[in-house]
């Protein structure tokens, strides 16, 4: 948790998320950059970390340590709704793990998802097997003190599918069914958005189990209206004429956010979630966040 009493601010490198699984960009390299941005934490991706060894992390820690960086969140992508029971078996195992590599990275926080939207998983099976996913690897995370986010997520970008709780109408249905104080919500707006819903309007349905945040904006481009990117099931999913931008600049109101955050004396982390247009584009939108902070939480 951040340590003043209010949000502090982390960042994820949305830009480089490819080249970092891929191993084509060092982690030790977006450390560094990283630490010029003025932030206190960095959000990781448990693909950053093709080794999984002693000698891997240890580098890691210690180049976290160098920037004066600490890790704010592991981002995880379990697929629960898998129609194969043993691929579900595994996915919970494989949270497992996530787990203890948020311990080593130092953070009590690992996201979870849903699973993919599957065309063979029935929905209501498909809700069923998420509650089940979750719950198994909730009694592991809650016995090392770890707490699991589930993110109001589009599409990992390893996915071949898009998120199975994309629509929130189903990720409360699979929230509903998990009670633990290890268990809360990773809210992304930006992501809300892109389920063809409101923002504002989907943080005050969630805002007492918010644990965590991720921050990004997205803008129209040309003439495109959102009415228009609407698929038959009400989502926007990716367009082309709707983009990641810089924060404050696009269409989410972070001071309706805001105002809602301070509502509920909200002091965990916000990651930025930017930058696909360079690091002097992720710098700025830390900045204006850092100015929403210090206007709401005055």
């Amino acid at each position: 948790m951040p340590p003043d009493g209010r949000p502090s601010i982390s960042v994820f490198p949305k830009a480089y998320f490819d080249e970092l699984c891929s191993g084509k960009m060092p982690l030790l390299d977006w450390i560094k950059q990283a630490g010029t941005l003025g932030i206190e934490a960095i959000e990781m991706y448990d693909g950053f970390f093709p080794r999984r060894d002693s000698g891997e992390l240890r580098e890691v820690l210690a180049a976290m340590k160098k920037a004066g960086l600490r890790t704010s969140m592991l981002c995880f992508s379990p697929d629960f709704t898998h129609p194969d029971p043993a691929e579900r078996a595994r996915q919970i195992r494989r949270q497992k793990d996530a787990v203890d590599l948020s311990l080593e990275l130092g953070t009590p926080y690992c996201r979870t998802l849903s699973g993919q939207r599957h065309p063979e998983t029935p929905l209501e099976d498909g809700i069923r097997w998420a509650v089940e996913g979750i719950s198994a690897s909730l009694k592991y995370s809650a016995s090392r003190g770890v707490t699991l986010c589930m993110e109001n997520h589009y599409k990992d970008g390893l996915w071949r599918y898009p998120e199975f709780a994309q629509r929130s109408e189903i990720f409360l249905q699979i929230i509903d069914q998990v009670d633990s104080p290890f268990f809360g919500v990773q809210y992304d707006p930006s992501n809300t958005l892109l389920a063809g819903e409101d923002p504002v309007a989907f943080l005050r349905k969630v805002k007492h189990r918010v644990v965590t945040m991720q921050a990004s904006d997205r803008y129209l481009k040309g003439d495109a209206r959102l009415e228009d990117l609407r698929q038959a099931d009400g989502t926007l999913g990716y367009s082309p004429d709707l983009c990641h931008g810089e924060i404050g600049k696009g269409l989410n109101d972070y001071d309706a956010i805001f105002r809602i955050l301070r509502e509920i004396n909200y002091t965990g982390w916000i990651s930025v979630e930017d930058g696909m247009e360079g690091l002097a584009q992720m710098a700025r939108s830390v900045q204006f966040l850092k100015k929403k902070i210090d206007q709401h939480y005055r």
